[in-house]
């Protein structure tokens, strides 16, 4: 049943230590547990996997100008509440806030699939958003609670293979759907599974409360709100050239980025002064945590333009169907799983990590220079062939800069640290996706605008496109043909015209936004130059003073976790 699980007394926070709970449970029901979490992360990982497969379809249905807010508005929400979700589960106990987080996500899915406009369908994946935020970091923390370090990484990559499979069968799933049943029912497909894992979950789950003596930072979590929240607002709305959008200089997008930047000051004070705050900024001034920091975030916004972005190219520009654009991504998520575990490998053999990081960026920033190169003969055996390159530079650093903070920090802080690493993660994907999203529409609007034929323009303004594309490429040709009617016996070859002007166009936009993605990689290489390398240790001992001076930490080293690989 799902009983708490509470000490007798109220501990001190600094001392307390995580209550274990494998040994008061049956075997059966620590199963049902695992069965329960794994349900739970694959409805957050394969949700991401397979909206992306229909974001061109559904863009084009609905008269989206900018695709990047369907990620935006989601990722937003989920990184906003990664920490918030943490602190509160640490004080009240993981399982209500598991399970709530699962309820929102579905609530989420369900308003979604009803969307009838872009503005809903925006603020419904925002509600969805915020239930991911609870499911992913809370899960890694119940396997924490249940597994000692010594046990936990053979856990942690029976996860890792969770997400491999989200990856996988998401792009599938989702051209299928999105080809035969729509493209609502890749919202409504959440359903079945998420009704599953709060049975599962909701009836197996103990609820551990370590009854610490906790101070909930209420000021940091609002000043994070309100630093985060206007700022990739401003990244989202920002830059637009013909859209609905702002322009960069508007008094819109320069208010937004001034609110983020008075809280962010707030924040960082409101942070120094809390005695448990929700982000440390002392993280910051340990060089191996900055660097870290630096290096994730780089990656994961360069990483989102080549993920996220690609099933778009491959409809847009190459011509194929939803299904297709999904299969065709299973070799760079083959890729990825592959470089992942040799990375792991390679790490546990050798205690470093300096080289293969390194080696990651290098690999990644060939594979994106590839994907920039493309155009619209591209073919798919190339496509294939840059895809695989780029997943299996990324694939290397997925979990190895966690391992790097992780062993430099003491056991007592893993958790803290773990979790601003994983913020700032989340806030490399979804700035990436701000800003890769709106280079992406602005770039195609004025390379359409460009080439466009002077007649069409004159009829269809190239801002507009996304409102005819579905009615060209969906069987239904007749209703643009119909606009097109003022212009006579040329409207056939004009609408010809104009189909491959958009595939130019598209490539054009896409070949930008997967250069600016080598050059976060090629920035991200320079930057972890400077990574400062303890050896992996595999013990709580204290580390040597050199070691000390390598981490670039001006007092006594932290101490090491055990870090099972």
């Amino acid at each position: 049943m799902a009983d708490s699980l509470t000490p007798p007394a109220a501990t001190d926070a600094a001392t307390a230590e995580p209550q274990s709970i494998r040994d008061t449970v049956s075997t059966r029901r620590l199963i049902a547990i695992i069965v329960g979490l794994m349900l739970g992360m694959l409805l957050a990982a394969l949700d991401q996997t397979v909206v992306g497969t229909a974001l061109y379809r559904i863009t084009v249905e609905l008269g989206g100008q900018n695709i990047s807010w369907v990620y935006t508005s989601y990722l937003l929400a989920s990184t906003v509440g990664v920490p918030i979700y943490g602190k509160l589960s640490d004080v009240y106990g993981r399982r209500p806030f598991f399970l709530a987080g699962m309820v929102i996500f579905l609530i989420g899915s369900a308003l979604s699939g009803t969307s009838q406009n872009y503005t809903q369908l925006i603020i419904y994946r925002g509600v969805q958003g915020l239930g991911a935020g609870a499911i992913m970091p809370i899960a890694q923390a119940i396997i924490g609670d249940i597994f000692p370090p010594a046990e936990r990484g053979r856990w942690q990559g029976i996860f890792v293979a969770v997400f491999g499979l989200a990856t996988i069968l998401g792009p599938l799933l989702g051209g299928y759907i999105t080809d035969n049943l729509g493209w609502r029912w890749v919202f409504y497909i959440n359903m079945p599974i998420g009704i599953l894992a709060l049975i599962v979950a909701g009836t197996t789950m103990p609820n551990v409360v370590l009854r610490l003596r906790h101070r909930i930072d209420i000021l940091g979590s609002m000043a994070l709100v309100l630093w985060t929240v206007p700022l990739l607002l401003a990244i989202s709305l920002g830059g637009s050239h013909g859209t609905n959008l702002y322009d960069w200089t508007s008094w819109q997008i320069l208010a937004l980025f001034g609110v983020a930047i008075a809280a962010l000051v707030v924040f960082v004070v409101v942070e120094f002064r809390a005695s448990e705050p929700i982000i440390s900024p002392r993280l910051l001034s340990k060089r191996i945590f900055s660097i870290s920091m630096i290096a994730m975030f780089l990656m994961s916004a360069g990483m989102f333009g080549a993920i996220g972005f690609l099933p778009t190219f491959v409809q847009a520009v190459m011509g194929q169907t939803a299904t297709n654009s999904g299969v065709i991504l299973t070799p760079m998520m083959l890729g990825f799983m592959f470089s992942s575990v040799i990375g792991g490998q390679l790490l546990s053999i050798t205690g470093r990590y300096k080289f293969l990081a390194l080696g990651g960026f290098a690999v990644a920033a060939v594979g994106m220079w590839f994907l920039s190169q493309m155009d619209i003969h591209t073919s798919n055996p190339e496509l294939i062939r840059n895809m695989v390159i780029t997943g299996l530079g990324i694939g290397v650093m997925m979990s190895l800069f966690t391992i790097v903070v992780q062993n430099a920090f003491p056991f007592r802080q893993l958790g803290e640290v773990t979790a601003t690493l994983s913020f700032f993660r989340s806030m490399g994907s979804t700035f990436g996706i701000g800003i890769l999203g709106s280079v992406l529409t602005n770039s195609f609007v004025t390379n359409l605008q460009a080439t466009m034929p002077a007649p069409l323009r004159a009829i269809i303004p190239a801002d507009q496109i996304y409102k005819y594309l579905g009615q060209a490429n969906g069987g239904g040709a007749s209703g643009l043909m119909s606009k097109l009617a003022p212009l006579g016996p040329q409207a056939a070859v004009l609408l010809r015209e104009l189909l491959v002007d958009v595939r130019r166009s598209f490539a054009t936009a896409f070949g930008e936004v997967f250069m600016i993605g080598l050059g976060a990689m090629v920035l991200a290489f320079v930057v972890t130059l400077f990574l400062p390398e303890i050896p992996l240790r595999r013990s709580h001992r204290t580390p040597s003073s050199g070691d000390a001076a390598a981490a670039g930490e001006s007092g006594p080293t932290p101490v090491a976790a055990d870090m099972p690989l």
